[in-house]
């Protein structure tokens, strides 16, 4: 969808590189540009591997090394720019303007051009000259406070949920921005803030408690009822049961040959409910295997918890070619393409297409 179309790309780790490769699998061309050091996250434990992250999110990119601070190099990234139809760069606010290659700057170069530039809390804010990371933007945004223990404790996530819907908010703002260009020949200045990509993961939660003064969204949706729970089974794995409408609770509840529980929809998971202990119990008696089956079986909005090393194998995620292995490494699609697979290029050697300067002139 993006073919023909260039992207230079000013940023490392992960949520800028996350967006880039959005595009990269939309089809456009994104040269990577880095330092001579090259991007951090290619750093890796392992001195023969490649870091995990740059790996992961920078797959069918070109990559050339630009010192920014010296002119020759500075003046050839103004160039790959007046080429381009789309920039993006996650400096922290005033870096880009004093390397020389901010919006300004781009924009003189190529007029109609699509600048985005990615960071933790804007362009203007107060906080802008601040440093942060995932955990402090999902601080900020209110979502961590939706995820607590039973003790009401915030749970520290495993997953980089601000970086990555970071970077998912900035391909969808560049996309966007195309369309804008393409009806009416203007390009775009975007500022893009990860934390300010949470808060409509909020939403719901903040009109409700303006309203009520609910500070946790919809009673049904969480873990309050026996219906939407995550419940532990006879291996001591989980399984998620997501029943609320009444055409699924009855279809869960007539399997199990429980009809007495249909009137207990919306009963607590309480321990002081009779029929959540029975329902822990029910859960108990039978592995996630089984429970498995039952999903496929009854439709009541029942899945396993999968843990990463069973995703590939997975026949949903499998058939649907998300996960593609090549040459011992396993990258994941950022969206369904029947063609995906031939499509996969390994992440590049720093400085590998240094050359493709060359070729533009």
């Amino acid at each position: 969808m993006l073919e023909g179309m260039r992207v230079i790309d000013f940023s490392q780790y992960l949520p800028a590189p996350h967006a880039t490769l959005r595009l990269a699998d939309l089809g456009a061309e994104v040269i990577k540009v880095e330092s001579p050091m090259g991007d951090p996250s290619r750093v890796s434990y392992r001195k023969e591997m490649m870091g995990f992250v740059f790996q992961a999110q920078n797959r069918n990119k070109k990559s050339i090394v630009l010192n920014l601070k010296k002119p020759t190099d500075k003046q050839t990234a103004l160039e790959l720019i007046a080429s381009a139809d789309i920039v993006i760069e996650s400096y922290r606010p005033g870096v880009a303007n004093r390397l020389g290659i901010g919006y300004e700057e781009a924009a003189k170069e190529k007029q109609d051009i699509i600048y985005c530039s990615l960071s933790g809390y804007g362009q203007t804010e107060a906080m802008r000259h601040l440093g942060g990371h995932d955990l402090n933007y999902m601080s900020i945004s209110g979502l961590l406070s939706q995820l607590k223990d039973e003790k009401g404790r915030p749970i520290h996530p495993s997953a980089q949920i601000a970086d990555f819907i970071g970077g998912i908010t900035a391909s969808e703002a560049i996309l966007g921005a195309v369309v804008k260009r393409e009806r009416t020949g203007e390009g775009t200045f975007l500022d893009v803030s990860i934390t300010d990509s949470l808060l409509p993961l909020m939403s719901n939660h903040i009109l409700i408690e303006g309203i009520t003064g609910e500070q946790y969204g919809k009673a049904k949706l969480q873990s309050k009822h026996v219906c939407y729970f995550i419940y532990e089974t006879k291996d001591s794995r989980f399984v998620s049961l997501g029943a609320l409408e009444p055409k699924f609770w009855r279809n869960f509840c007539n399997a199990l040959k429980r009809e007495n529980w249909i009137s207990e929809h919306f009963s607590l998971a309480q321990n002081e409910n009779p029929v959540f202990l029975e329902m822990k119990e029910l859960f108990a008696s039978r592995t996630m295997a089984d429970w498995t089956q039952f999903s496929l079986e009854i439709d009541c909005c029942l899945a396993p918890v999968l843990e990463t090393g069973e995703l590939f194998n997975h026949p949903l995620i499998k058939n649907r070619g998300y996960i593609i292995e090549k040459e011992g490494i396993r990258y994941t699609a950022t969206r369904y393409d029947d063609n995906i697979q031939s499509c996969i290029e390994p992440p590049p050697e720093l400085g590998q297409h240094s050359n493709v300067f060359k070729q533009l002139k």
